[in-house]
């Protein structure tokens, strides 16, 4: 299943993606002539599992993907965690060492976007890249579980670009100021649950500059697998509902490229980003 947050007449509404790949279904905001509040938001409406699956049953009003604009699939995580050098190809072409435990930076929930929602370039910085990613969404609170049960936690998968400037990424040890200005954390269109995507690890994932193919590469390059990382963080930090982490990006980022032949991202730029069984995210640079 295929589930989103969308804007409707300018209403937010929770959608589900169509059998038939051409649109999605409203989720109905009455139930049995009640306003239902939860249905304004996709993690306000899962909040409650029976109310959540009465609704998803229900969903009937089809609309084209064009008459509705997609809202990030999560809105208010309460931690935004990512992990970096994660595919092995991509910590070889910056020169960096393969990890040995998981390299764990975050963004704020404030750098969250859409799919189609323009991504503004901060004055600060002339070095934005690009970096195509799995983002794990998680559906259970998680304590110090084990590898081998942390996907039992998981809510689903959805497609995301960690934005990042790299001037600002490298001015200094910590990450966070070249990653987290807002609109650095694109994620969509959709929500797709487990059941859908039973190996996370063997998807084809590429990224397209104005067309012109950047990242091919395959999760299976992935050095710490998805129950590897949500064991490890999990000892950390409990994970909540609708916490989002991103697990990594693979080989051909522009700060990968030799210094004289790095491109950096300009206003106009279009980036796209697909992950095999997950879905398409699109955004345009301003």
């Amino acid at each position: 299943m295929r589930l989103g947050n969308v804007w409707y007449e300018e209403k937010p509404r929770v959608a589900i993606r169509d059998l038939s790949g051409s649109g999605v279904r409203l989720v109905p905001s009455l139930w049995e002539g009640v306003r239902v509040e939860s249905t304004d938001d996709l993690w306000g409406m899962l909040g409650n599992s029976e109310e959540a699956a009465r609704l998803v049953r229900a969903a009937e009003e089809f609309l084209r993907l064009d008459q509705v604009r997609m809202r990030p699939p999560v809105l208010r995580p309460s931690k935004v965690l990512c992990v970096g050098l994660n595919y092995r190809q991509h910590a070889i072409e910056t020169g960096m060492a393969i990890p040995t435990v998981p390299v764990i930076f975050n963004k704020f929930p404030s750098a969250l976007a859409a799919d189609g929602q323009p991504i503004a370039i901060p004055p600060a910085t002339q070095q934005m890249d690009y970096e195509a990613e799995l983002v794990i969404v998680m559906g259970r609170s998680a304590d110090h579980v084990k590898t081998e049960e942390s996907v039992r936690y998981v809510a689903g998968y959805t497609v995301g670009n960690d934005v990042s400037a790299r001037d600002l990424q490298l001015r200094t040890s910590q990450w966070l100021l070249g990653k987290s200005s807002p609109g650095f954390a694109p994620l969509g269109p959709f929500l797709v649950t487990t059941d859908e995507v039973p190996e996370p690890h063997n998807l084809a994932i590429r990224l397209w500059r104005n067309g012109i193919p950047c990242q091919d590469s395959n999760t299976s390059d992935m050095i710490f697998t998805v129950p590897e990382l949500i064991a490890y963080l999990s000892t950390i930090w409990p994970l909540e509902p609708g916490d989002i982490i991103y697990t990594g990006t693979p080989e051909g980022v522009i700060l990968g490229h030799p210094e004289a032949e790095r491109d950096w991202l300009r206003g106009d730029d279009v980036v796209r980003v697909e992950i095999e069984g997950v879905g398409e995210l699109t955004n345009r640079f301003v």
